[in-house]
């Protein structure tokens, strides 16, 4: 089953997945041709895991070993360019979370009322906000994440050049 960049099984990218390999297998992924489909329109939009073809370049963009881009490497088209993310301990490579009320916070919040900070694992690590208690409640306070265009976290997001 294929797993999606926040971790959850999604039909979604098993479609994106086998649109891609079709594209594909007519010709040999490479940055220049998904480039190329980018900037036509036609390229994935969202993350679909980095083709065989392509692990090398995402592996020289991100310093690490062709390995890492295997278990957690993805790719997308942003606007016209070929961007690629990696899955880390706090890097979220599935849509940015812009909620401004979180059921996870909230339950911090009735635990620990007038904490300073709520941390990731009742935030979540895809929030874009700096959390906090006003009493019991929780308040999303101050954006720490730049969203881009397609609603992704893009400091972890590279843009892959030819």
């Amino acid at each position: 089953m294929t797993t999606t960049p926040s971790g959850r099984a999604g039909i979604s990218a098993i479609v994106a997945a086998l649109a891609f390999g079709a594209l594909s297998l007519a010709s040999p992924a490479t940055p220049a041709s998904l480039s190329a489909l980018c900037a036509s329109g036609q390229g994935p939009r969202t993350p679909i895991p980095v083709p065989s073809a392509l692990e090398a370049e995402v592996a020289r963009a991100f310093g690490v070993s062709v390995d890492a881009v295997g278990h957690g490497g993805f790719v997308r088209c942003a606007g016209n360019k070929l961007v690629a993310c990696l899955v880390g301990a706090n890097l979220n490579c599935g849509k940015a979370n812009v909620r401004s009320r979180l059921a996870g916070a909230s339950a911090y919040c009735r635990a620990n009322p007038g904490s300073d900070m709520i941390p990731m694992a009742a935030t979540g690590h895809d929030t874009i906000y700096a959390w906090r208690c006003a009493g019991k409640r929780a308040v999303a306070g101050k954006a720490l994440v730049a969203v881009d265009p397609g609603g992704y976290d893009a400091a972890n997001w590279k843009e892959l050049r030819r």
